[in-house]
């Protein structure tokens, strides 16, 4: 029995093989490794985005906060509080939406 349990952990690690890379391939995008209870998982970050308009960026903060409203009306404060942070947040791109509005009105 007790020659069977240094098999089994053997049998569970993982076994890595490292290949170099061909200097003419196209660059991959960066991956992060995480470890939790002795479980790797791997994330792909995918490559960064243009900036979002402010347009773009209040509709997605308005969606959010459509995410919030039931939880907080079941009494979630951390729910509350995002609900709070979006307002917040949501207030100040609308006045850069209407800036950006006038702006493109002049011109």
């Amino acid at each position: 029995m007790d020659d069977e349990l240094p098999a089994r952990i053997a049998s569970m690690e993982p076994s890595v093989t490292i290949t170099p890379i061909p200097a003419n391939m196209p660059p991959t995008p960066p991956v992060s490794f995480v470890e939790a209870n002795s479980m790797a998982s791997i994330t792909v970050v995918p490559p960064q985005q243009p900036a979002m308009s402010n347009y773009a960026q209040l509709l997605r903060v308005i969606e959010d906060m459509g995410k919030d409203l039931r939880p907080t009306y079941a009494g979630s404060k951390t729910a509350a509080e995002r609900l709070k942070r979006g307002i917040v947040n949501s207030r100040i791109l609308v006045r850069e939406c209407l800036l950006e509005t006038e702006r493109s009105a002049r011109q």
